[in-house]
């Protein structure tokens, strides 16, 4: 039984690009159709969709690269079921200065760190990428 399914999915991302990957699939979720939405927005994927099947959905993933170098240089699990991070609107983490992002879960959905600072509302943060 897996506990924490969102590090299973940024594993499964980190491990097919670290072998060339040009995509992956996962097994569906609303939260992490929403994180690989958010990524795409922010250019870390080329495309996301689900695929539906039986007896559970998935998730398709692009994964995106510039040249052989992986989009993605670095994607990490902040909060864990063990240890959950909260933070409000003006104490949000700045991502290798503002070139990355920072994905927290709110009241209002999943958003980055910036979008969540600018309608000054905090949440748990789910994870870092750049």
């Amino acid at each position: 039984m897996m506990t924490d399914t969102i590090a299973d999915m940024l594993t499964r991302i980190r491990n097919a690009q670290m072998a060339g990957l040009g995509g992956l699939e996962l097994p569906y979720s609303k939260t992490k159709l929403a994180l690989a939405e958010i990524l795409k927005t922010e250019g870390y994927l080329s495309n996301v969709t689900r695929i539906e099947a039986k007896p559970q959905d998935k998730i398709s993933i692009d994964l995106m690269y510039h040249g052989k170098r992986p989009a993605i240089q670095h994607i990490k699990r902040e909060s864990t079921p063990g240890h959950r991070m909260y933070r409000g609107a003006g104490e949000l983490p700045k991502v290798l200065n503002g070139y990355g992002i920072a994905i927290v879960s709110t009241s209002q959905g999943m958003m980055t760190n910036v979008e969540a600072q600018k309608r000054g509302i905090g949440g748990e943060i789910i994870c870092s990428v750049y």
